[in-house]
């Protein structure tokens, strides 16, 4: 493969495995979102990350029906977003999702938020509510309609939460994580209960560009500062989800195999000061148009 890292893989906790590294495709509006998994596709990519509330997920099943690639050769996940907090309607979504994409399973489904965008990291910490939407995949897995199921955006005491209620174990907790802004506590947490970290928004949402530490290392690597980012997250011991419509882009985020940053180097970007503004995506992380974003 032209793009070493793309066809490396951890094993899940439930035997599954899935690639180290993935396309996201948040912001990629529907009519666009074939067009950037076929390119994606054709790179050597093979996982590919959506969302109910991303709005793509009919974009994204197009892409993997008209890729040429073998559904069983790729990694698709989607969200329940986060205005599901019951059984029936978390259940339901599964299924329009499911019908959406034109699948007959998704590889890996999430819980998107343990809350309501608009009540994110509020007072009200939904415990028995993401139980009942838990409950709502762990029979969706049992009906063979997903292989794999996990929670995003989770703090520690929510994943226990599940943990203390599952009879499947999570798979995974995606989360914000890069050069600037890591959930070090929280990535320890779910090591230890053999859940793995999935990272987004590896480069900052773009903010890491123009930072002078990583355009410094950047530089002494030969790499882009994307790049740099990404083989961080990796190095950590995560999956990498960069986010990206552009195919030259697409190339450059999978090239990360040649180099790797040293133990000084990686103690130096982990001390760096905070990296959590994003300018233009400043909104971040919620969509002015609906409960549940990234």
């Amino acid at each position: 493969m032209k793009y070493p890292m793309l066809s490396e893989t951890y094993t899940l906790n439930n035997g599954v495995e899935i690639p180290r590294l993935g396309l996201g495709t948040w912001l990629i509006p529907d009519n666009k979102a074939a067009d950037a998994v076929t390119s994606a596709i054709d790179l050597g990519y093979r996982m590919i990350d959506t969302a109910q509330a991303y709005g793509n997920e009919a974009g994204v099943g197009e892409g993997v029906r008209s890729s040429g690639i073998a559904r069983d050769q790729l990694f698709v996940t989607t969200k329940i977003d986060a205005s599901h907090k019951s059984y029936d309607s978390a259940a339901q979504s599964i299924d329009e999702s499911l019908q959406l994409a034109k699948f007959d399973y998704f590889d890996m489904i999430i819980i998107h938020c343990p809350q309501p965008w608009d009540q994110f990291r509020g007072e009200d910490r939904y415990f028995e509510q993401n139980v009942e939407v838990w409950r709502a995949l762990e029979d969706a897995y049992q009906a063979g309609k997903v292989r794999a199921i996990g929670v995003s955006n989770f703090l520690a005491d929510d994943l226990q939460n599940i943990l203390d209620h599952a009879t499947v174990k999570p798979a995974v907790n995606q989360v914000l994580c890069h050069a600037g802004n890591v959930p070090f506590g929280l990535i320890d947490t779910c090591r230890q209960a053999d859940v793995l970290v999935e990272a987004y928004s590896p480069v900052a949402h773009g903010a890491a560009l123009g930072n002078g530490l990583l355009v410094e290392l950047a530089e002494k690597y030969g790499v882009s500062v994307a790049q740099l980012c990404i083989r961080y997250v990796l190095q950590l011991g995560c999956v990498a989800l960069p986010k990206t419509a552009n195919p030259q882009h697409m190339a450059q985020n999978a090239d990360v195999a040649g180099f790797e940053i040293s133990h000084e180097d990686m103690e130096r970007i982990k001390r760096m000061p905070d990296l959590d503004q994003y300018g233009e995506d400043g909104f971040f992380p919620v969509f002015a148009k609906s409960d549940s974003a990234r």
